[in-house]
């Protein structure tokens, strides 16, 4: 973890809440690029619009001048033919309604050579229609050749020659704008996808740039912290911490580092406070079964020196050496009490250590005249644990429960199961435990039995906590005990 982590040293710590600000920012960014994008392509696009409506009314309002004008030449024309006498009138109505539509041809133009190009088709319609007033006002032209030449389409053309060419120059201007304003809407058109790729390229910049940096400040930190915890909860200590990362991800491996020395500070006063409490009630204990053993072998060696018959002296020697075997077998329980416990859990049928247990007690069950039952007896239970272990702990039960019932009381053992739970129980009817067992001590009481040590039920506490059991005792003073052992059940395969 040395090797990654110092590869990943970064010098410069950057704080997260920082880092997802500046990448806040940078979406923000990107939205109002977009958005600004949008707005100018919106913008644009408003403006071709607008831009091709002006032309196409601008064209529209030349063509009803033209055609406007003609129509004055004929009325008119025809009107001064027949002698109308409203013919002047006539003109001037056309004419005022030509001059409003080249008032809106003003207002609608948008540039200098719009203006020069209405300006010379107003001027060319007034210097017609001057002409056309000059003809009509000439008695001569009334003649009967005039009207010929009035009537025919040459003569027609040759007279508007200048309105037309007017005319043509403002049509091809209004064609020329057309055109260039529709080059501009395709160049506009080829530019979208690439306006539009642009919002895309910066937002996947944004996303992957976005990515790695939290990565590499927050994933592979947190990672990182993640093994060492577990590193700290397998045990190791040696291992150095992240040191890469964001600044909060550094404070937390700090704080994580900072928590686990003091833990492990704790545990080393714990476990001390333990082995000196455990010490505590063993010397006790210790002092308790060696001294008494001891005296009684101090009082049988001074019956030796003062003994007057070979019987005393073989009496007291076989009490010497029955207390030395006692003491011998204390001090052999003890080492096997405070021997640590490894179970090999094995699958086996619950009744079979009971079994056990019941034909190596047999002998004394005879001896002392029990009844020996066996009920309820569920011979299909599986259990799933260490079994010497567990025959040494029922041992220990049943054993007491044999020594301490009188002659001619019933004994009964039992194995009963439900959903996930077994017990093994043990039912004698000796009058009750003068005490109460707990699994924290070490002596349940004194032992007043030939052949007990007194270890019997911790060593029986001890191999249950190390499979995760539960021992409990159920004493009815004057009657007897119940001691009952629940497990897990195991499955049969």
């Amino acid at each position: 973890m040395e090797s990654g982590t110092g590869a990943m040293l970064d010098p410069r710590p950057r704080s997260l809440r920082r880092l997802l600000l500046a990448h806040d920012i940078a979406f923000l960014l990107l939205l109002v690029i977009t958005g600004a994008l949008a707005a100018l392509w919106g913008t644009l696009w408003q403006q071709s619009s607008l831009e091709a409506m002006r032309l196409r009314g601008m064209s529209h309002t030349g063509e009803e001048i033209r055609a406007m004008v003609y129509r004055q030449m004929h009325e008119v024309t025809a009107a001064a033919l027949r002698g109308d006498p409203q013919v002047r009138e006539l003109d001037t109505r056309h004419a005022r309604a030509v001059q409003e539509a080249f008032n809106a041809l003003r207002r609608a133009s948008d540039s200098r050579a719009e203006d020069y190009a209405v300006q010379n088709l107003q001027t060319a319609f007034s210097l017609l229609r001057a002409n056309l007033r000059e003809t009509l006002g000439d008695t001569y032209a009334l003649n009967r050749l005039v009207r010929a030449k009035l009537l025919d389409p040459d003569f027609e053309r040759r007279f508007v020659a200048d309105f037309e060419t007017a005319y043509a120059a403002f049509t091809g201007l209004m064609a020329s704008q057309v055109e260039a304003q529709e080059q501009r809407v395709q160049r506009r058109l080829a530019l979208a996808p690439w306006a539009l790729s642009l919002p895309i390229a910066i937002g996947v910049g944004l996303v992957l740039r976005s990515r790695r940096a939290l990565s590499r400040e927050f994933v592979r930190p947190m990672r990182a912290v993640l093994a060492r915890l577990r590193a700290i909860a397998g045990g190791a200590r040696e291992a150095a911490p992240p040191t890469v990362g964001a600044t909060e991800v550094r404070e937390l491996a700090q704080g994580i580092e900072r928590m686990a020395a003091e833990l492990a500070a704790s545990q080393r006063a714990l476990v001390e406070h333990e082995r000196e409490a455990a010490l505590g009630g063993l010397i006790p204990v210790v002092a308790h079964n060696v001294r008494n053993p001891l005296a009684a072998i101090r009082a049988n060696a001074q019956l030796l020196d003062g003994g007057e018959t070979a019987a005393e002296l073989a009496e007291s020697r076989a009490a010497i050496i029955d207390t030395c075997d006692r003491l011998g077998r204390w001090v052999t329980a003890l080492v096997s009490y405070l021997h640590p416990l490894t179970p090999r859990p094995t699958a086996f049928r619950a009744v079979e250590p009971l079994d056990a247990v019941a034909g190596l007690l047999a002998p004394r069950i005879a001896e002392q005249g029990l009844e020996l039952r066996r009920e309820p007896w569920h011979t299909d239970v599986m259990l799933e644990a260490d079994r010497d272990l567990l025959e040494q702990a029922l041992y220990g039960l049943v054993n007491n429960a044999v020594e301490a019932s009188p002659r001619g009381a019933s004994l009964t053992l039992g194995v009963e199961a439900d959903d996930g739970e077994l017990r093994l129980s043990i039912v004698d009817e000796a009058g009750g435990l003068p005490f109460q067992p707990e699994p924290s001590e070490l002596k349940p009481g004194p032992s007043t039995k030939r052949f007990g040590t007194g270890l019997g039920i911790p060593i029986a506490f001890k191999i249950c906590k190390a499979h995760g059991f539960d021992l409990s005792f159920d004493i009815t003073p004057g009657s007897g005990t119940r001691v009952v052992l629940r497990a897990p059940r195991a499955r049969l395969e």
